[in-house]
């Protein structure tokens, strides 16, 4: 959803940005202290400091509370305790986007905060906008959550803006906000230009064909990258072949989640290829992706070679036992294959496939197979979950 003029994404006017200025101003006069790298939230220093309110904390939460009578919203009392705490979680406090903007003020000034939780807030375009001004602006926060706030185009192209001049950031969660293919070109942008970014979720979003034909060659290019949640979006046809062929480049991501899209018979073809060269793919899901017997063996291609993958679901897809058996065969005829957990589940096999497995298993002792028995009468001769029941230590 973008800004609109008289709507709950409306900006603020002059006041705000004045008061915006203001704070970034008195932040610099207090001469805040650096903040610490990312990785060490839980510092020795950060946790004897908890608790100490210093002149600059002082001015901070009377920044805050100016700006909060100004946009006319009620302070969050979370932030006035934070304190020097690393983390920073609002989710479900209905900030709106009069609440982001006053608290955008307060952020800017504020050295503690590394990670930034404000899911579901109702931000919209307008108040992600007056947020990516303080991110731009931070050296500490490296992880931050703005799903589920409606922040459409407007707020992906403020974010990406944003993100793209601050290399403190590592991750960022987008999860929920109606992105669609015009807000690809802005994330696209983030893949190529962003080399420090480690985690990208852009899960439960509307990016479709021309979305996956954006995002495929900038997920080539991209340097940094290691794990990247696409799921329940709209990939399909030739766009999940473009972006499975950015995966066939990419030389840094090792978990992706691309379940719930609609890759098909040629997207799962495309993806096989992709693991025939792609020698850092450790994790894979792509579960409910309209795939059949025919993709199922044409990804077999890839595994037949593949020596980096170790999880593998495939699950609630229609390949029936022929692509199941197409994919363990696949495995067992690769020496180097590193698979340790190979997920079938809700996918109907037969007696036959269980005793395939366990002919696969001599060969790769370290696989773990996951299904589910269909059937009556094999139902009252095995639990509902068999082949290798996963160990403790096995990856869930």
């Amino acid at each position: 959803m973008s800004a609109s003029a008289g709507g709950p994404c409306q900006r603020s006017g002059e006041r705000g940005e004045q008061l915006e200025e203001e704070a970034a101003a008195a932040g610099r006069l207090a001469g805040a202290p650096e903040a610490e790298e990312c990785p060490d939230v839980d510092s020795d220093s950060d946790r004897e400091m908890e608790g100490i309110q210093g002149p600059g904390e002082l001015l901070k939460d009377t920044l805050y509370l100016r700006s909060c009578q100004a946009h006319s919203v009620v302070p969050a009392s979370r932030f006035l305790h934070l304190g020097s705490t690393p983390e920073l979680n609002l989710r479900h406090r209905g900030l709106g986007p009069q609440g982001a903007q006053a608290l955008a003020s307060a952020l800017t000034s504020n050295p503690y905060v590394k990670r930034l939780d404000l899911r579901d807030n109702g931000l919209c375009g307008a108040g992600v906008e007056a947020l990516a001004g303080a991110l731009s602006k931070s050296s500490s926060i490296c992880d931050v959550d703005l799903s589920d706030n409606q922040m459409g185009v407007v707020g992906a192209q403020a974010v990406c803006a944003a993100l793209m001049v601050n290399p403190t950031m590592q991750k960022v969660q987008l999860a929920g906000n109606g992105l669609e293919e015009h807000a690809a070109q802005y994330l696209a942008e983030l893949l190529l230009a962003h080399t420090g970014l480690k985690s990208l979720d852009l899960s439960y979003n509307q990016l479709n064909d021309q979305a996956g034909e954006m995002l495929g060659p900038a997920l080539a290019e991209n340097t940094g990258l290691t794990e990247l949640n696409i799921s329940w979006n709209h990939l399909r046809g030739p766009g999940a072949v473009a972006f499975a062929r950015g995966l066939e480049a990419n030389i840094f991501l090792r978990v992706l989640d691309i379940s719930y899209n609609g890759f098909g018979d040629p997207g799962a073809s495309a993806v096989g290829e992709a693991l025939k060269t792609n020698n850092v793919l450790e994790e894979l899901n792509m579960s409910n992706n309209r795939i059949s017997a025919v993709g199922a063996l044409s990804l077999g291609l890839g595994l037949r070679v593949n020596q980096t993958l170790r999880i593998l679901v495939i699950s609630r897809n229609p390949i029936r036992g022929e692509g199941c058996f197409g994919v363990l065969k696949s495995i067992r005829d690769n020496p180097m294959s590193a698979l340790e957990l190979l997920d079938f589940s809700d996918i109907q096999v037969d007696r036959e496939f269980d005793d395939f497995t366990s002919s696969v298993k001599e060969v790769l002792p370290a696989l773990h197979v996951k299904t589910a028995a269909h059937g009556l009468e094999y139902k009252k001769e095995l639990p509902p979950v068999f082949a290798l029941s996963l160990s403790a230590s096995a990856p869930k």
